[in-house]
């Protein structure tokens, strides 16, 4: 269970910093590289830290199971 939390806790914060990069282009229009490299990077990023986030906290009545298995094929 402590594996399962420390995934929930990385992908929280990879979401608040892909966030907050996503929104520092869309704020402050920097140069059309830095625009891109964010885009090329930190959308994705994004989107496969919120999948992280909702693939690692269990469903209450899955609690017990994921102990032994945590991520079985969805």
């Amino acid at each position: 269970m402590v594996k399962m939390k420390k995934l929930v806790k990385y992908g929280y914060i990879l979401f608040t910093i892909s966030t907050l990069t996503i929104l520092y282009c869309l704020i402050f229009n920097p140069a059309a590289w830095i625009v891109y490299s964010v885009a090329i990077l930190f959308i994705p990023l994004l989107i496969l830290s919120f999948g992280l986030t909702t693939m690692a906290t269990p469903k209450k009545d899955e609690e017990e199971d994921r102990v032994q298995e945590p991520f079985i094929g969805y």
